[in-house]
């Protein structure tokens, strides 16, 4: 079995100890006037006791037993000071350093024995001393256990301050990653959102200014580009007015409703029209029904961005817009376009407007569907279905 190697500390304190204790012994001076056993039978247990303090730290129960066998055997000897000092060094360790099953045994059995070898000190010398006896037992004893005891507790009560703080920390990091991603990604929603529709038609008739040697096309591609350009600077302008610290006599940007559906679906009217798209709003709410800003705003950007995917995307023939809601019952929008190859200019499209529908929608713990699906009776075979139902709660009970 390999020792575990002493550390420095405990190398000083075994080292100081010896030589104080070899001190005393050449200066004879001893705890008890007389032995049967000659003068350097001393030196034995302080040597023993003095080594054992090297492993303190590491082998505290093994250090207490030896050091209590050192100590007994120091009372038949002339006794040395040191012995006893270094023995109640080994007590305190010994709860410090000790299992926490030993730290809490140490000072009941260094209690029980004080009083026991009190009461065996009055019976034995039938003196008053005796009493003294045991309060030097107890002192050697109790004391030390009790004081590592106080200790370990400090150290144990400030160890699990400190795991808390840290656990705070961490918690609140996580929040502000949390904060942060969650923000990041609704500014990326928003900025998709608002300049793709307008950036999708500039793409689609600069291609076909491009394409066609019209000079009436041209000219009517080049006031689109001019209209779009425009309305996605002022968007722009919007966005980067709600991500600046706004003054106290600044009032946020009002966001977008439901009640601006016509004009998007104008102005998707205008951008479509040279590619065989035309559009319809089919709005089929209660009227007089009032939806949570959040859902408003969600269902703006839904219907934005499938207009903005058709124009993209789909074939020639009517893209419809259909939002449905009963009394108390969840907004259902329905976005349909022809599903299929279109000829002329097309813009090229990346798949993020979907995922930020579903964002969206996930955020207000709806459900949405994006597909092929079979047309109607008297339209193309397959078109390109949006549905999604966002519920609608009050605002004083959040969804769960």
């Amino acid at each position: 079995m390999t020792l575990p190697r002493p550390h420095r500390h405990d190398v000083v304190l075994a080292v100081s100890a010896f030589l104080g204790g070899l001190l005393l012994w050449s200066l004879g001076l001893y705890t008890q006037r007389e032995s049967p056993l000659p003068a350097w039978a001393t030196l034995v247990p302080l040597t023993v006791i003095c080594a054992q303090a090297l492993f303190r730290r590491s082998l505290p129960l093994t250090t207490l037993l030896v050091g209590t066998a050192a100590l007994v055997a120091d009372l038949f000897t002339l006794g040395n000071l040191i012995t006893l000092l270094v023995f109640t060094d080994v007590v305190y360790a010994a709860v410090l350093y000790g299992s926490a099953r030993t730290a809490r045994r140490i000072p009941v059995i260094a209690g029980l024995l004080t009083v026991a070898s009190t009461v065996i000190f009055l019976v034995l010398l039938q003196d008053p001393e005796g009493l003294l006896l045991g309060v030097l037992v107890g002192m050697i004893t109790i004391a030390p256990a009790i004081t590592a005891a106080v200790i370990r507790n400090h150290r144990a009560a400030a160890d699990m301050a400190r795991l808390r703080a840290e656990q705070t920390a961490l918690l609140a990091e996580m929040d502000r990653v949390q904060a942060v991603t969650a923000e990041r990604g609704r500014m990326a929603r928003e900025l998709h959102d608002m300049v793709a529709n307008h950036l999708s038609a500039i793409a689609i008739h600069s291609t076909a200014a491009l394409s066609l040697n019209d000079p009436s096309t041209t000219r009517d591609a080049l006031g689109v580009i001019r209209e779009n350009s425009v309305a996605g600077l002022a968007e722009m302008r919007r966005l980067i007015g709600l991500l600046r610290d706004r003054g106290e006599d600044q009032l946020p940007a009002a966001a977008p409703t439901l009640d601006g559906l016509e004009a998007l679906v104008a102005q998707a009217r205008t951008n479509g029209a040279s590619s065989g798209l035309t559009f319809a709003l089919d709005d089929r709410r209660t009227p007089g029904g009032s939806l949570p800003a959040p859902v408003e705003l969600a269902a703006y950007r839904i219907v934005q961005e499938s207009l903005t995917n058709a124009l993209k995307h789909a074939g020639r023939g009517q893209v419809r817009v259909a939002l449905g809601q009963g009394p108390g019952s969840a907004l259902t929008v329905t976005v349909t376009s022809p599903f299929g190859h279109r000829a002329g200019p097309r813009a090229p499209g990346s798949g993020s407007g979907l995922v930020g529908i579903r964002e969206r929608v996930d955020l207000l713990s709806g459900t949405v569907e994006a597909g092929p699906a079979p047309g109607p009776p008297d339209g193309p075979a397959t078109i390109w279905c949006v549905r999604a139902v966002l519920p609608v709660h009050d605002d004083k009970e959040p969804p769960a």
